[in-house]
């Protein structure tokens, strides 16, 4: 395994910590308010979430785990491409562009469509 395999894998072995603390957090502090996880839940509101997160309302804790989550593969397909681009692999470096690409014209029109 090279060396930039086993920091790839540190990094979203404690990655994943810090996703599953979130959640658990937001779940907790869910049971503690006596929400249900069946309950509709809040939209996404970045403009709320460091409000969430300073009130302890379980939203901000379940939104940034939930991030956290979906950022991990992107993070490691960018440290993938920097990888290959470093590596002289040009090709491989442009797919992870092309998704990266895919990815962020995905963000972009959710959000821009509300959703």
């Amino acid at each position: 395994m090279s060396t930039t395999e086993a920091r790839l894998g540190r990094l979203l072995f404690r990655g994943s910590l810090v996703a599953i603390g979130l959640l658990s957090v937001g779940i907790v502090l869910m049971v503690g308010r006596g929400l249900s996880p069946l309950d509709v839940p809040p939209a996404l509101a970045l403009d709320r979430l460091v409000g969430d997160l300073l009130t302890l309302h379980p939203a901000g804790y379940l939104w940034l785990g939930a991030i956290a989550v979906l950022s991990l593969p992107i993070l490691r397909l960018l440290v993938a491409g920097v990888v290959f681009w470093r590596n002289g692999e040009r090709n491989h470096a442009a797919v992870g562009v092309a998704t990266l690409a895919v990815i962020a014209a995905g963000i972009a029109l959710g959000l821009a469509g509300g959703r």
